[in-house]
């Protein structure tokens, strides 16, 4: 099961908690975990609003007026007493510790001696927790947010007037996709910042899935010409083609690296998270013979694949292509051969298969427990693939 958060009109946590409901994650279970970490009465109660003339949840926080004031090592005891799913618990403590990182951040002051101004209150634990505790019901096994709308203007708060996104925002926001608009509001809360960033596998585009569930949480405002509403869909991938991805070649030309050392570092490479990494023998200027190493990575991980070729090479030098990398759409079924196991991957394409071939691990491990020449054992694994494609 796979999620999808359109942030396109920004996000806060009362729209995430209205989503969730609207979804299909009934009230009580929220509601139980926020009153089981609240020191005092918080009610959750949800109903059918319009925003822009489109339907969403609006979850509304009933709170019995407090005038403590919190701090994050205060919520801290709260989460570890409370009688809380473990998961959800883990959630809210990174959620709560991304936000207090960013207001001491914002404000230059230790973590724990951040008083916060949402933090603290009622309202922002019943946010927290509650989308914490709802997805953790939900159980997904991914979920992808889209670039967030964080508006535009200005915002008057206790510390004055300020730019939109404020501080806590852009910092909690650093490293993810956002954007300005779509309204000269805040359309992105400190908290629904930090509860997104938290919780999300990936920022992107709708992935490709079989949608089963769709929430829409309401924000409390009704600009005009904007709805706002948070939206949340739920279901299947559908299929498993991998899609067309944005890469990188890194290449480098390197002639006086050990060759003995060659194995390792392409081994490294890819356990940085390369995609694939090779050696090409070339030969220099003067005469030397050489190796280029060429390493395939997705953007994303560029950075910390460059970081560990400059580490275990003795270049002092890349270049980099823009590639696109296009794939097949996989799978793994398992054959028996000489009664054991062996993993055989089939590419298709138009549910098609194409290509069929055994891991050769599995084949090298079957040729060593049976003593037969790995030959003998992939020609029979070959045998045994195709007879999935009949």
């Amino acid at each position: 099961m796979i999620g999808w958060v359109d942030a396109g009109s920004g996000a806060s946590g009362d729209m995430l908690l209205g989503a969730l409901i609207g979804a299909g994650v009934p009230v009580d279970v929220l509601a139980s975990s926020v009153q089981a970490v609240a020191p005092e009465h918080i009610a959750l109660s949800a109903e059918t609003v319009t925003r822009n003339g489109f339907a969403a949840t609006r979850c509304h926080v009933e709170t019995a007026e407090s005038r403590t004031s919190r701090t994050w090592r205060d919520i801290r005891v709260l989460l570890a007493d409370a009688d809380l799913d473990v998961g959800a618990r883990r959630r809210a403590e990174t959620t709560f510790d991304r936000l207090a990182a960013a207001e001491a951040t914002a404000h230059g002051i230790p973590v724990d001696e951040v008083h916060f101004h949402e933090v603290g209150a009622l309202d922002a634990i019943a946010d927290v927790v509650g989308v914490c505790a709802g997805l953790e019901h939900l159980a997904l096994d991914e979920l992808v947010v889209s670039p967030v709308a964080v508006g535009s203007g200005t915002i008057t708060g206790t510390h004055g007037t300020m730019p939109v996104p404020p501080p806590a925002v852009a910092e909690l926001l650093r490293g993810a996709p956002s954007y300005a608009g779509p309204v000269p509001l805040e359309m992105c809360t400190p908290t629904g910042a930090a509860l997104l960033v938290s919780n999300a596998t990936s920022f992107g585009a709708q992935p490709l899935m079989v949608v089963a569930q769709i929430g829409a949480g309401a924000g409390g405002r009704d600009p005009e010409g904007q709805a706002n509403i948070l939206r949340l869909l739920i279901g299947e991938p559908a299929g498993q083609a991998p899609p067309d991805t944005a890469s990188l070649v890194i290449e480098t030309n390197v002639d006086d690296l050990d060759p003995r050392l060659w194995p390792t570092v392409i081994a490294s490479l890819l356990h940085a998270g390369a995609s694939d990494a090779w050696l090409t023998p070339i030969l220099m200027k003067k005469g030397r013979p050489a190796h280029t190493l060429s390493v395939l990575v997705t953007a994303e991980l560029a950075g910390q694949v460059r970081t560990e070729l400059f580490r275990q090479t003795s270049t002092i030098g890349v270049r980099e292509t823009a590639v696109v990398k296009h794939a097949l759409k996989r799978e793994i079924r398992v054959v028996s051969v000489a009664g054991h196991r062996v993993q055989v991957k089939l590419a298709l394409q138009n549910d098609a298969v194409v290509t069929v071939q055994p891991e050769y691990d599995d084949v090298a491990a079957v040729a060593e427990a049976t003593k037969r020449p790995v030959k003998d054992v992939l020609a029979d694994a070959v045998a045994a693939s195709r007879a999935l494609t009949r």
